[in-house]
């Protein structure tokens, strides 16, 4: 029988960590045991989920690997400690009974292999009898001098050289006690501080750090992660503080009896456990405390972006001309039709200092009268305030012209323009112009581009590149993940990197795909799938529903049902009285019928017959068509222009810990502060703003030397 907590013991867990029902942790258990992935659960398993979002599924699935990953570990400590013979009924009930990693490390702490320390070296002088002796502090009126003069030798010539020795043992036995260290987290959680200073004379951007001092329980995330990389950059020293007598109580109060002579020595024993070997580990426990708990809410909020960054509603139908700003190499141009294929290419220079303004003009005109060009994307990189202002006063001479324009983020743009991928795509031009062509399919179709970017390289974070690398890979992946399989992705248009991110599709499959369409022809339905190499009964499973085939004469295969639903869909316009041609109607018969009584006759489960009905009244249905359009300008304000109170509207492009950017139409993006925001009380801006939101703002502040913008989201007492 497996030791420690068992199966039964980590579905419970999960129960009541998630507020779920049995069947539900038993069920996607069984169904992640089974290779099955996220997105396919969340979409096509409701019935047995009871309709859990991916989201919740994602954190069950992490949650569930770390408690069999606690169990494997409570196994092998204790096989170790048995092996030494020093497995007591005791000991065994505090191992089960661990419920974190850290837990399990202070009980296996005694028992862990050592290097060569002060207390082996006693034990190996013979002291551990004496160590003992002290330790049980009895009886009351035994002299520490008498016991330790039965341990002179060459090596210990002295009572106290005997003692030092014996208290060294004591030390180490005490810095090992788990009760100890972990009443002393839970007490230094609560009463230290997180300090920092000044490590150099130099001015930074850490000044505000250099005499720096907060709470742990109360410092902010944000403000670690900057001391964090203060304290790397060697700007700042950084320390945990707290009280010394305190800690001396909780340290003593566990191991000292009473004020006799043994218990003096048993004391210095416990005040040098705590300075010379508790209070460092429990310094670094406390900063790895907050730095994971940081960068968990940091991955958290860098999801959250991400996720609405991806869903951003695209612009759909529209010829867009990408502008990629530059100041020597000028600023490259891509024309692309609606569907992303590039129509024109070119290079202008609209940067007054190279005095070709007016050729920069005729070219882009002309590709805006020869190609019918209805929206230009703007990098947001280098020269990009000038290309914007460029294009305002172009627009505006241009008059009657219905053409708008977005500045656009480029982060990774330089990536994927430089990368195999970009080349592949586009053999024929240099890395600069394919940057202007992914510019303008950003704007386009922000998830179809982005996918071919790393997440970690978009920019809707904070402190990235000081998080744990794989943690945020795998979140930032994960996101990516779900986005893609909400929207759907076209199996005849799709590229490579768009179908790696279907689900249970691999970059050899995904490559497979293109290889064979490009070989075959359009694929006609999703059961051609099948006759791609590689592509296996259960990848078909799993990517199936979430590949339409608007080309295929069979309607089902331009939705999200899946094939293994197509008896009953074709069922369910059977028992109405419809055809896949005809579906007028649908809903009022369907109401009459009952969905429970349709569910049953077509022995499919409810969330699967709701989930059918919708996809068949809207084929090919894209989420992001439900949101609001992005904000187009067609002109531009100046930073000097601003005054406080001016009224602007924005979409905001980042959310962070301390407030959201918000795009004004202005090259810096403004501020608003979490403290304006709202008039009531928020723990984060996330709970307000996401990435996207189109916003109502007001100046507060203009800094044009320093280019800083201050905004609130409070309506001005003057104007309430």
């Amino acid at each position: 029988m497996q030791q420690g907590v068992c199966f039964m013991d980590i579905q419970q867990t999960l129960m009541q960590e998630f507020h779920l029902r049995a069947s539900q942790v038993e069920n996607v258990t069984a169904l992640l045991d089974d290779g099955n992935t996220i997105p396919f659960i969340a979409r096509y398993r409701k019935e047995q989920t009871g309709s859990l979002d991916d989201q919740v599924l994602r954190e069950l699935a992490e949650r569930l690997t770390y408690l069999r990953n606690l169990n494997e570990q409570r196994d092998k400590y204790r096989a170790v400690i048995e092996e030494q013979g020093a497995l007591t009924e005791e000991l065994a009930a505090a191992l089960d009974a661990a419920v974190t990693l850290t837990e399990l490390e202070d009980l296996y702490r005694p028992y862990r292999p050592k290097r060569r320390t002060r207390a082996t070296v006693a034990k190996e002088r013979g002291l551990q009898p004496l160590a003992d002796a002290l330790y049980a502090q009895t009886p009351a009126d035994a002299d520490p001098l008498q016991l330790a003069a039965a341990y002179i030798t060459e090596e210990l010539p002295t009572v106290e050289d005997a003692l030092a020795g014996a208290r060294d043992i004591i030390a180490e036995y005490i810095a090992d006690d788990p009760a100890v260290r972990k009443r002393l987290r839970v007490v230094c959680m609560a009463n230290g501080f997180l300090t920092s200073k000044a490590a150099t004379e130099e001015d930074s951007v850490y000044a505000n750090y250099y005499d720096f001092r907060e709470p742990l329980s109360k410092v902010p995330g944000h403000r670690v992660l900057a001391i964090n990389r203060g304290e790397r950059e060697e700007f700042l020293k950084v320390h945990v503080e707290f009280d010394v007598a305190h800690a001396l109580r909780i340290v003593c109060s566990e191991h000292v009896k009473g004020d006799t002579l043994l218990a003096q020595q048993v004391q210095l024993a416990a005040e040098d456990a705590y300075t010379r070997l508790i209070f460092l580990s429990l310094e670094r426990e406390m900063r790895n405390v907050l730095s994971e708990s940081a960068s968990e809410a940091a991955i958290k909020v860098f999801s959250v972006n991400l996720r609405q960054l991806l869903m951003q509603p695209p612009v759909k139908g529209r010829v867009t001309l990408g502008l990629d700003p530059g100041y020597q190499h000028g600023c490259k141009t891509a024309v692309i039709n609606p569907t992303g294929k590039v129509l024109d290419t070119g290079i202008v220079y609209p940067v007054p200092q190279f005095k070709r303004m007016d050729e920069a003009k005729r070219i882009i005109t002309g590709f805006i009268r020869r190609y019918g060009v209805e929206v230009i994307a703007i990098g947001n990189g280098t020269a990009s305030h000038e290309t914007e202002v460029f294009v305002a006063d172009l627009l505006r001479e241009l008059g009657d012209s219905k053409v708008a324009y977005m500045v656009v983020s480029e982060a990774g743009a330089s990536v994927y323009s430089a990368s195999k991928l970009a080349a592949q795509e586009f053999p024929d031009y240099d890395v600069n112009l394919r940057s202007a062509v992914s510019i303008a399919r950003r704007l386009q179709d922000p998830l179809a581009e982005l996918v071919k970017i790393d997440p970690k390289a978009i920019g809707v974070g904070q402190y990235q590149h000081d998080l744990p690398q794989a943690q945020l890979s795998q979140a930032l992946n994960g996101v990516v993940e779900a986005c893609v399989n909400s929207v759907g992705v076209d199996l005849n248009t799709a590229s490579a990197p768009l179908l790696e991110q279907v689900a249970g599709i691999n970059s050899t499959v995904a490559k497979n795909i293109v290889a064979y369409r490009e070989e075959n022809g359009a694929f006609a339905s999703r059961a051609a799938l099948k006759k791609v190499p590689k592509l296996g009964a259960k990848t078909f499973e799993q990517c199936a529903g979430f590949l339409h085939v608007p080309e295929s004469k069979n309607l089902l295969d331009h939705t999200a049902v899946h094939p293994e639903s197509y008896d009953a869909a074709k069922g369910l316009l059977d028992l109405c009285g419809l055809t896949v041609k005809n579906l007028t109607g649908l809903q009022e018969k369907v109401d009459a019928f009952g969905i429970s009584a349709l569910a049953e006759k077509l022995a499919v489960g409810e969330p699967t017959l709701l989930d059918i009905v919708a996809e068949l009244q809207n084929p090919g249905r894209d989420p992001r068509d439900e949101l609001p359009p992005p904000l187009l300008r067609t002109d531009i304000l100046g930073i000097e222009s601003l005054r406080p109170g001016m009224e602007l509207t924005g979409t905001v492009r980042n959310v962070v810990d301390f407030g959201a950017f918000v795009d004004i139409g202005v090259h810096q993006d403004g501020l608003v502060h979490i403290s304006q925001i709202t008039d009531r009380y928020i723990k984060h801006p996330g709970e307000v703003l996401k990435v996207g939101d189109i916003v109502k703002v007001w100046v507060l502040t203009v800094d044009v030397q320093k280019k800083r913008i201050g905004l609130t989201m409070k309506l001005p007492k003057k104007q309430a």
